[in-house]
């Protein structure tokens, strides 16, 4: 299931109830949500909380308890999410009710310290955020910030910018770190490109792959995981410094 198709399910779901069922990839059982995995050819769906209920609740998967995930107490998490909250998007799960949950990742823009929180939320608490459709190179230019990382946009020659950016994380034994360094210009709304930006986004030859989104105040940022070290990731909300 593309990520295409998962924002036209999130989308439907303010109108009808849901009946989808994601395959489950190589790693892990359909009920089960380790994350949400970079997509080459579509661009993260982003979800906002929308609910009548003062918190949302993660669910568990499914390897943790095989009733899961419900929207029930056996399957409830501690960690929940309030109306308002931006979260990134992955595959749909339903049950066999055909109730609908989404596999949701959360960490706040504002948050000082890198801590993702990961599980299902059910489909009907969730709207999509359409991402700013052309947003102009001032739009993107600005010092953005990150629990783990910050990045910094600039305008360059014939309507490109640049872009400068570190991440790292904090391993037991010492932190490991990632660096971008490109030139991209932005097109339908998304700022993509592939190790320095002299390349295809969609090279086969490209190592560190990274696309930008505008999202009301935040920069929305997605990698594959190699522009840098171990567990290393540029992926986040980032806002202006």
């Amino acid at each position: 299931m593309n990520r295409a198709h998962v924002y036209k399910l999130i989308a439907a779901a303010a109108l009808v109830s849901l009946r989808a069922l994601a395959p489950a990839t190589a790693d892990e059982a359909p009920g089960d949500c380790f994350g949400v995995d970079f997509d080459q050819q579509h661009p993260i769906v982003i979800g906002r909380i929308v609910t009548a209920k003062p918190r949302v609740y993660f669910l568990k998967d499914v390897s943790d308890d095989k009733s899961c995930p419900a929207d029930t107490d056996a399957c409830r998490q501690k960690a929940y999410l309030i109306p308002g909250d931006l979260v990134l998007i992955g595959k749909i799960f339903s049950d066999k009710a055909n109730a609908a949950y989404a596999c949701v990742v959360y960490e706040s823009a504002a948050a000082k310290k890198a801590r993702w929180t990961k599980g299902w939320l059910p489909v009907a608490s969730l709207a999509p955020v359409t991402p700013a459709p052309a947003p102009s190179c001032s739009d993107w230019t600005g010092d953005w910030v990150h629990a783990s990382g910050h990045i910094t946009i600039a305008n360059g020659a014939n309507d490109a910018v640049t872009i400068q950016g570190e991440a790292f994380y904090d391993a037991a034994q010492n932190v490991h770190t990632g660096v971008i360094e490109a030139t991209a210009k932005p097109a339908r709304g998304l700022l993509q490109f592939a190790d320095d930006g002299t390349i295809p986004f969609d090279d086969p030859k490209a190592e560190c792959q990274v696309r930008m989104q505008r999202v009301e105040a935040l920069l929305v940022v997605e990698d594959n995981n190699g522009c840098g070290g171990a567990l290393v990731t540029f992926t986040g909300f980032y806002r202006r410094k």
